[in-house]
């Protein structure tokens, strides 16, 4: 009998072995954040370890134990020493992300080389490949068909002797491979905290462009192709583009405008400010922002992990911050779901389908909405104002809440477990369906007036004084 106990608290052991191990592995090579994994799915945890007591607890008994499954102090003591790893894991991951900069500063003076490398002659519509380890990249249109490159080498150390020991093998290179020219550096390994080379080149205007740095800025300006950006640590800016804008970021904050093309931002960082775009703007990832558009012609898209919103056309300004997201004039279709973020939808001129977890919705319309709207939340309010010379059909249900409406005609009623309903049609002719739903949080149904240009808004007179009662 002893041998089953035996067994079953080794199965348990193993197998909180093996999964810590495979959690490790998944987080070292397979992009899994732990810190996100736990904050999300940390019930799991019980449920395995149930779900093997429970296994253990049904051998035991097909060999004779009663006790079997019991929980020991050992396997206590693995788990808590299992969870303490895992929190040093993720401990030193919040430290690299916060603190990394500092950490990473090489102590020492700064002193600086130039590079000079011969002018090339490329085709008009050439790609580039510009790829550093540590080095700002610079990159300008040129009218010309050549490739001109400028570079100076850091070296950060504590003597001038030193630095020019360090500097010596140290070269940037252009390579043309097909119809492409890459500019590296060579010469030393690219991991050296000590070397950086800053690079500026400038290209003909219709050159497609590949850019990479693991720590540095990137700028672009004036290009008439795709232009495509990695950076791992540095903020990246490119304006006044013709073509598509790709950029790929772990640390940093991203500034595009003024560009012909689609825009797609993806991976993590902080600042996103996309201005004046033809095309399409995409936010792929974890941005702890703010994340701000304005006049995104063909829409926005955001997917992250507690938000997923498709704005179908931007004429005014969207901004997301942390618990908070703005979207002012848009003219499309709106679709949102996400949680804990309070949402103000100003404007919309399309369909609207809002889906939010404990925090306020508000949407505003300034003229009377022409499309359905369907707004859902949970354990918060909803506020949702319309023009007085609005027509639309309405369906409100809250659960243990109040519904109120400034609309004549259309009156809540109220259960006796405490949930309220507001259903009927208001103006004259046919209009769209707003269907309003929520539980734990009140829903207001607002009246606004639009006034007419030129004519301030009609101020109601103030009611006549009551005149005191005369003494008897």
């Amino acid at each position: 009998m002893a041998t089953t106990q035996s067994r079953s608290s080794g199965l348990f052991s193993g197998l909180v072995l093996i999964s810590v191990g495979a959690l490790l592995l998944l987080h070292n090579y397979g992009h899994l954040e732990l810190g996100r994994f736990f904050t999300h799915w940390w019930p799991l945890l019980i449920i395995f370890w149930g779900a093997v007591k429970l296994y253990e607890r049904t051998v035991g008994r097909h060999f004779g134990r009663a006790d079997g499954g019991g929980i020991t102090g050992g396997e206590v003591a693995l788990v808590v020493g299992m969870l303490a790893l895992l929190g040093v894991v993720v401990g030193v991951d919040y430290t690299k992300e916060k603190v990394g900069d500092v950490l990473d500063e090489v102590p020492g003076e700064s002193y600086t080389f130039d590079i000079d490398l011969p002018t090339q002659t490329i085709p008009a519509n050439a790609h580039v490949a510009v790829r550093l380890g540590r080095g700002d990249i610079t990159v300008r249109r040129s009218d010309e068909g050549e490739l001109r490159v400028t570079a100076k080498k850091n070296i950060r150390t504590w003597s001038e002797s030193e630095a020019n020991r360090l500097q010596k093998p140290v070269e940037l290179k252009i390579e043309k491979n097909g119809d492409a020219y890459e500019v590296h550096p060579s010469g030393y390994d690219l991991g050296d905290s000590r070397i950086a080379i800053d690079v500026e080149i400038a290209v003909p205007k219709k050159s497609a462009l590949v850019l990479r740095t693991e720590k540095g800025d990137i700028a672009v300006s004036g290009m008439g192709a795709d232009v495509s950006a990695t950076d791992q640590n540095g903020d990246v800016e490119i304006r006044g583009t013709q073509a598509d804008v790709s950029i790929e970021m772990r640390k940093g904050d991203v500034k595009v405008s003024d560009t012909k093309g689609d825009v797609k931002v993806s991976g993590k960082g902080g600042e996103i400010e996309v201005v004046d775009s033809v095309g399409s703007l995409t936010v792929d990832g974890d941005f702890y922002g703010p994340v701000r558009a304005d006049k995104i012609a063909r829409g926005v898209r955001m997917i992250s992990p507690k938000t997923d919103l498709t704005v179908s056309s931007l004429s005014g300004h969207l901004e997301a911050g942390t618990g908070n997201m703005d979207i002012i004039d848009a003219p499309g279709a709106v679709t949102l779901r996400t949680r804990d973020t309070e949402i103000n939808l100003e404007n919309p001129g399309g369909k609207v389908n809002v889906d939010n977890r404990n925090a306020e919705i508000n949407v505003r319309y300034s003229t009377g909405p022409k499309d359905d709207a369907t707004i859902t939340n949970s354990s918060a309010a909803i506020s949702v104002t319309v023009p007085a010379s609005s027509s639309f059909d309405i369906a409100a249900d809250c659960r243990n809440c109040e519904i109120s409406s400034e609309f004549a005609g259309l009156s809540p009623s109220k259960s006796e477990s405490g949930d309220s309903h507001l259903a009927g049609k208001y103006g004259s002719a046919r209009g769209p369906k707003i269907v309003l739903k929520t539980s734990y949080g009140n829903i207001a149904l607002r009246r606004s007036v639009i006034s007419v240009p030129g004519k301030p808004p009609k101020v109601p007179a103030p009611p006549e004084p009551v005149p005191p009662a005369q003494e008897q």
